[in-house]
């Protein structure tokens, strides 16, 4: 053109650069610009998530609580679903003597579950089981006879009432078709593993051998796993049991604590020379409409003088743990940690709002003085909305966890209204 009108073309100025080049680009720009503001109007919403208020995170029941601990050894008592009321002494690995047998009975009803009433598949006698039954030295179950058979459920009150080594030995072998216990000692050292008890170690099924070690409060952590079967429950909560083919009954060692009046049900005694006398308990208390179970440990108790086999420190053990029960139970209250309408934590949208939430009811939980709890505020399985009216329930304000534990709703506090599309198009999430 510039040839036919003899005008030379204007020359490149910065400006004129500038504008080619936005002549260029900005039917490119626009149509970036319009992908993005699809894209941000469109994409998923970040899922809301609710968060309890610092001052709502930590709650202690009024007053305190001091134990009549032992002069030595060591204790841990918790109470189910709500935590742990104390413990005392070094938590250091100790001889466990026969409350061993508890990860025993574990182990098998974890591998060969049974129900309360369920006599299970029979277990039959062998020549080790008849000939262990002979030693002077340890609990035993006396006069079985090779091929003689039981019930599962026998065998579990045999092991567990009046604390037969030679039956562990026998359902270690039983439970793995082997001619060992090796192969159970080692599926008891990974139970405890995954049950989290990490100063415990086995080397036996009955606990006779001194190094079978563990802790009180490992040894808590067992309890409340094993606890948990209808039929471990009903089992070592009985004084006196007879089974067929037996000659003698079957007398609970703990028997005494189980005729008491602190409704103690169980779960196993222990004692030899090493250990001393060791105890693992449970025992129950209504509080309310709620019967919440307490389960403590005793270990490491031994008397001065004489102590054949631990005979007078499982007395002593005894003793103790009787105090604990007693003042835990003499302790326990029911305490409101939340009020109706109390605003305890908020619902965050993920873009940038927050919405107030409020107990929908009082959280009401039983511990004694001086405990900590520790409320949480969870979704409890649903999913928090985008866009809800005050009063709508989006979640729950929980203490404990387990059996024991309680909740209440949790509600919005004011109107949740949906994203606006300046913050949908704003927003990094």
């Amino acid at each position: 053109m510039a040839q036919l009108t003899n005008r030379p073309p204007p020359p490149m100025t910065p400006s004129r650069a500038v504008a080619q080049r936005l002549k260029i680009w900005s039917p490119f720009l626009a149509l970036l610009g319009i992908m993005l503001v699809t894209i941000q109007t469109f994409r998923p919403l970040p899922h809301p998530v609710l968060r309890i208020d610092e001052a709502s995170a930590s709650f202690t029941v009024p007053g305190q609580l001091t134990l009549p601990w032992p002069e030595q050894g060591q204790a841990a008592v918790q109470l189910e679903g709500t935590g742990m009321i104390g413990t005392y002494g070094e938590q250091k690995p100790v001889p466990t003597a026969s409350i061993a047998k508890v990860m025993t009975a574990y182990v098998l009803l974890r591998e060969h579950p049974l129900g309360k009433d369920e006599a299970g598949p029979t277990v039959e006698v062998d020549a080790r089981a008849v000939e262990d039954g002979k030693a002077k030295d340890e609990s035993r179950i006396e006069g079985l006879t090779v091929g003689q058979k039981f019930s599962q459920q026998d065998m579990l009150k045999m092991l567990m009432i009046p604390s037969g080594n030679n039956i562990a030995r026998l359902l270690a072998r039983w439970a793995t078709g082997s001619d060992s216990e090796a192969a159970f000692i080692q599926k008891m050292n990974d139970a405890a593993k995954e049950l989290g008890m990490k100063d415990t170690a086995y080397t036996d099924p009955s606990g006779l051998d001194d190094k079978t070690v563990s802790t009180a409060v490992d040894q808590l952590k067992l309890a409340e796993a094993v606890m948990k079967f209808d039929v471990f429950r009903a089992v070592v909560a009985i004084p006196k049991a007879t089974i067929g083919g037996l000659g003698q009954p079957l007398i609970n060692n703990m028997d005494d604590l189980l005729l008491s009046e602190l409704s103690v049900k169980g779960i196993k005694t222990g004692s030899n020379t090493a250990a001393g006398g060791t105890l693992l308990w449970a025992a129950y208390r209504t509080v309310g409409d709620k019967t919440p179970m307490i389960l403590g440990t005793m270990l490491n108790q031994h008397v001065d003088g004489p102590d054949p086999n631990g005979a007078n420190s499982l007395i002593l053990v005894k003793e103790n743990s009787k105090k604990i029960v007693q003042a835990v139970r003499d302790a326990l209250t029911s305490t409101t940690i939340v009020r109706k309408g109390q605003t305890v934590g908020y619902l965050d949208d993920g873009l940038g709002r927050h919405i107030s939430v409020v107990a929908a009811d009082d959280l009401k939980a039983i511990g004694v003085p001086g405990m900590q709890l520790n409320p949480q505020i969870t979704s409890d399985g649903k999913k928090p909305p985008h866009s809800a009216r005050t009063g709508t329930e989006v979640g729950v304000l929980s203490v404990g966890n387990g059996q024991g534990a309680t909740k209440v709703p949790v509600a919005l506090k004011e109107d949740l209204t949906p994203p606006s599309f300046t913050s949908k198009l704003t927003r990094l999430q």
